[in-house]
């Protein structure tokens, strides 16, 4: 591999900060990526700071580790053997077409993943609904925000992840982060909250274990694992008995309010305390902090969005925000902090089973129109809307769900809910093929594999949590052996047209440059609309925050500051209540289990599991528990403990710490095998958004007798 004369600026390709760095020739780098990344101080997200996943991130650039040539399971020894190109894409051609002639279109599913660029899951939604012609189409996001997502819309009429750039939260009076344990999950924005509290406002943080981030609040409310609905209720009683409403704000710019203050009204403090476990003077101090200041943010991340409840859950906090007047203004308002790197992006521009391009409905006539004009096809050949995720994933190999899958960017062998039951579902399928940069555990089932490019050795565009476009530019030329995700759609695309020579693989370009200015098309005038960004524009301001229609457009950083994006102009409050997660403890099962992410890890791990000095920061799984529960049942600091749930049994060395409720356990889920945190978890879907409730389920907890 090599690099371009000097350095080049790019991002990292973890998560959805999506933080400046430049990469630089290191020809005796020790990881064998021949690269070495250097800090850039002038990217006003992170201004130079890097965690240890960004800064290891070429590792998994190395031959060493990553995936050269295509693979295709042999039916002599059923093992995994390397192919040409033109094996494997003609295998995979004929394995897709064969179940589509055979059970149709929908019988071959597509599933994509929240790290894709947005050129790549533009192409990858246009290739499933026009060359496949399936409504089988989801992806791995649908498990990151997809509930906050649901919740802005219902509210706000548009979502973006945060209506303001992070520059503001130290400029706020108070920030309510919900959920969010930034120290590990993003540390180069913790600076934000430090700065934030250097300025004088207050932070308050919600979460079931006292974290690293929760260590630097003001305030640390440690609800119950799956009662934050009834917290927020529970909060805006107060503010309504205790006459801290903005009357003002709620008039003009609001409607629904009365239903809403009547359902905030049955949850009273006393009640709250006795779902939640936090003290009723906790409430009202979170009320005075809140309420005090001229501005405040309430920011949300997957510990309230990955429930059963999670829709109902963000709007009580977005009611929260509007009934104190905290949306809409300067400094103030309502935001969700994006997981994964293109997790925005990803989810905008038609890898969601009910999107088109530009965030649009599927079921729009108008919106399946434009973009079929765009595609140059018939608006009545695109399908109508699909499965979601889990749902997709569920359906594999059964008599009415996908028999064959074309699978991007994810694992979901490790990420997905029930995950036992999903491997099982895949194994189930008459064909797999997998696009990935590395032999991931879901790949490593795979019919045939096929390497693509990574990061640094492709150009293209992704989204940041601001709504911030940006370019990730490439850095090196990638080894031979390895080709783009655009390429294999390309030539997917031309073996699988129905007219041999027909030209389908022109609608498929391979430059992403080409991608992204169709995709601008296809944006125009859809809630998220590009048509007014391209490279150059990326790369002088950088980054654009969409919605930006037109070339001389400034992009807008701050949203609904003069409207909402309703018919009216105004929020909508909508009214929840209360209600208990899809399982609960019982005899039986007499504890609850929430997971999360480790600092040196990301997502499945299967790109960070290959980085040595990751690896050696956190080798593997844990379970942590409260010591007064290691007590009881005997648990040992670094002994094995089984954790067992309805759908499983998962095994990890005890981490005894007082950082965590004494009726909760914490599993990080980063880990294939028997750590395997979701062979736990519960597929329950909220009846909105269709997120699994991966935060909270019922298990027990016992020490396992070790060999020896």
């Amino acid at each position: 591999m090599r690099t371009d004369p000097g350095s080049t600026p790019t991002h990292c390709p973890y998560c959805a900060l999506q933080c400046g760095m430049r990469l630089a020739t290191a020809p005796d780098a020790a990881d064998g990526s021949g690269i070495t990344v250097v800090e850039r101080p002038d990217f006003p997200v992170n201004r130079g700071a890097l965690c240890g996943k960004g800064r290891t991130a070429p590792a998994v650039l190395s031959d060493r580790v990553r995936l050269t040539t295509p693979l295709i399971r042999t039916h002599a020894t059923g093992a995994l053997e390397p192919a040409t190109w033109e094996e494997a894409l003609d295998a995979v051609a004929d394995g897709l077409a064969r179940v589509r002639t055979g059970h149709g279109p929908d019988a071959v599913g597509v599933f994509g993943g929240g790290g894709l660029t947005n050129e790549k899951a533009y192409a990858l939604g246009k290739f499933a609904r026009i060359v496949l012609g399936t409504s089988q189409i989801d992806y791995n996001g649908r498990f990151c925000m997809s509930s906050a997502a649901a919740a802005h819309q219902r509210a706000f009429g548009l979502d973006r992840g945060l209506p303001f750039p992070l520059a503001d939260l130290p400029r706020t009076g108070c920030v309510i982060l919900v959920g969010s344990n930034l120290a590990e999950t993003m540390p180069p924005a913790l600076r934000y909250l430090t700065e934030l509290k250097e300025n004088g406002g207050t932070l308050i943080v919600v979460d079931p274990r006292r974290t690293r981030t929760a260590e630097q609040a003001d305030l640390h409310l440690a609800p119950r694992p799956g009662t934050d609905l009834a917290l927020a209720l529970g909060l805006l009683h107060l503010v309504v008995a205790e006459g801290r409403t903005d009357e003002e704000f709620i008039a003009a710019r609001t409607t629904g309010w009365a239903e809403t203050r009547a359902a905030a009204m049955a949850h009273w403090p006393e009640l709250v305390e006795r779902v939640t476990g936090v003290p009723v003077p906790r409430l009202r101090e979170a009320v005075r902090l809140f309420c005090t200041p001229e501005s405040a943010m309430v920011l949300t991340a997957r510990g309230p969005e990955q429930q059963s409840k999670g829709t109902d859950t963000v709007g009580a906090w977005i009611n929260l925000c509007l009934a104190t007047g905290r949306a809409g203004r300067p400094l103030s308002g309502y935001g969700c902090l994006t997981g994964q790197g293109n997790g925005q992006g990803g989810r905008e521009h038609g890898q969601k089973a009910d999107q088109l391009p530009g965030y649009r409905k599927l079921t729009d006539p108008a919106a399946r129109a434009h973009v079929a004009e765009v595609w140059g096809v018939d608006p009545q050949t695109l399908p109508g809307p699909g499965r979601s995720a889990y749902e997709l994933l569920d359906a594999l190999g059964t008599a009415t769900g996908p028999r064959a899958l074309l699978l991007m960017g994810s694992n979901p062998v490790v990420s997905a809910p029930h995950a036992a039951h999903v491997e099982e579902r895949l194994r189930s399928l008459d064909f797999l093929a997998v696009a990935d940069v590395v032999l991931s555990e879901t790949a490593a089932l795979a019919d045939v594999v096929l390497p693509v490019t990574q990061w640094a050795e492709e150009t293209g565009t992704t989204t940041n949590l601001e709504g911030r476009v940006l370019l990730r530019r490439r850095a090196l030329t990638p080894p031979p052996g390895v080709r783009s995700d655009l390429e294999v759609l390309n030539a997917l695309a031309a073996r699988l047209d129905p007219e041999p020579g027909g030209g389908l693989e022109k609608k498929f370009p391979t430059d992403p440059a080409e991608v992204f200015a169709e995709l601008g098309r296809a944006s125009a005038g859809g809630p998220a609309d590009y048509a007014g960004i391209d490279y150059g524009r990326i790369e002088r301001e950088d980054g654009v925050f969409w919605p930006c229609p037109a070339p001389d457009h400034p992009g807008t950083p701050r949203l609904f500051l003069d409207r909402f994006a309703t018919e009216d102009g105004r929020a909508r409050f909508v009214p929840v209540a209360h209600r208990d997660a899809a399982e609960l403890p019982d005899a039986a099962y007499p504890l609850l289990l929430t997971t999360g992410r480790v600092v040196a890890q990301y997502q499945s791990g299967a790109q960070t599991r290959r980085v040595a000095e990751l690896n050696r920061a956190a080798p593997g799984p844990f379970v942590e528990l409260h010591p007064r529960l290691a007590e009881r049942i005997g648990a040992v600091e670094g002994r094995p403990l089984a954790v067992v749930s309805r759908r499983g049994r998962a095994v990890a060395p005890a981490r005894i710490t007082d950082a965590i409720r004494a009726d909760t356990v914490f599993m990080p889920f980063h880990w294939p095998g028997e750590g395997r945190a979701n062979s736990l978890t519960n597929p329950a879907l909220d009846p909105v958004s269709r997120m699994p409730e991966f935060k909270v389920c019922a298990v027990r907890v016992e020490p396992v007798e070790e060999a020896g």
